[in-house]
């Protein structure tokens, strides 16, 4: 495979798998609201879950693939993207995000708990099976509290999901997995031609595809006037990508961990997650809070392709 054809196999795969993402979230979304869940809620567990698919794919794939490098990188790099290029990009475009929930009472201390969690089971530079169990459990700890009680039957719970609801459901969750496994394919020939790091191009690239989902959802949310699903994506999906996506990889085989994770990405990431905490302290993010977490995406950037 040439690099042209790689690079069409690349963004051809990638289109697809946001695509089929989209397919996915809009039929959990439509169950879930049916269900008489909270939009919140539906935001920070269904919506995120979904648009947390496409790292958990090709993760996987690069796992099965021989290129595991590949998984920290995807996780740091989406996570990075979700602070910084989706809430801002959502927070610009909406102009004033109201919080309408109470994020910092449980939901932000635990995104800063598996942030935190991440860092120091990176440290020795490896990804042992009991602490992909540990993040196995902390997930399932995550979703108890995410559902207890917070069902609203008074929110208006929408159509009832038909056939083509679950069909949609089913054909986006297996069009991921193509999807994901030809992106890995594509990427890693493009980094063997290229000479680059597999590594840099998970932070950058395929973090960036990987998220295009969580960017269509927040946006569309924030300028539909839903801050609350908009905020909740960001941070359910983050909260997936550190525990699930980390995690069920490592049961396909070994993780490699780059030295670079523990220097810059983690450090970077976990300032990033901290500047969220901050900014969500008022319950309003502002459009020129939006505009200072793009500059800091930017600049998360321009450091990667530096290393080029």
């Amino acid at each position: 495979m040439g690099l042209t054809l790689a690079i069409v196999v690349f963004v051809v795969s990638l289109t697809a798998l946001v695509v089929a993402s989209d397919w996915f979230i809009g039929s959990a979304e439509k169950i879930g609201t049916y269900m008489g869940i909270p939009s919140f809620i539906i935001g920070v567990t269904i919506v995120a879950f979904g648009t947390s698919l496409p790292e958990l794919a090709t993760s996987i794939a690069a796992v099965m693939s021989g290129s595991s490098e590949i998984v920290v990188g995807n996780v740091i790099g989406s996570n990075i993207t979700n602070i910084l290029l989706v809430l801002g990009i959502s927070a610009f475009v909406a102009g004033n995000m109201k919080i309408d929930f109470d994020v910092m009472n449980i939901d932000m201390p635990l995104l800063f708990g598996s942030a935190f969690l991440l860092y120091f089971a990176l440290y020795d530079l490896q990804f042992t099976l009991v602490e992909a169990s540990i993040f196995i459990i902390a997930l399932v700890v995550f979703l108890m509290n995410s559902f207890s009680g917070k069902k609203d039957n008074d929110e208006d719970k929408g159509d009832k999901p038909n056939a083509k609801t679950y069909t949609m459901l089913v054909i986006g969750a297996a069009l991921v997995y193509f999807g994901a496994t030809y992106t890995i394919l594509a990427m890693t020939e493009i980094a063997t031609i290229m000479a680059i790091d597999p590594h840099i191009i998970a932070l950058g690239a395929v973090a960036l595809g990987t998220s295009l989902p969580e960017v269509v959802v927040s946006v569309k949310a924030a300028k539909a006037g839903n801050h609350g699903m908009a905020i909740g994506n960001v941070l359910g999906s983050n909260m997936f990508n550190t525990f699930a996506v980390m995690s069920i990889p490592r049961f396909f085989g070994d993780l490699k961990i780059p030295e670079d994770t523990l220097t810059f990405d983690t450090p970077f990431m976990l300032a990033a997650t901290i500047l969220f905490g901050m900014i969500c302290l008022t319950r309003k993010i502002s459009k020129w809070e939006g505009a200072m977490l793009i500059i800091f995406y930017v600049f998360f950037i321009s450091q990667l392709v530096g290393k080029i």
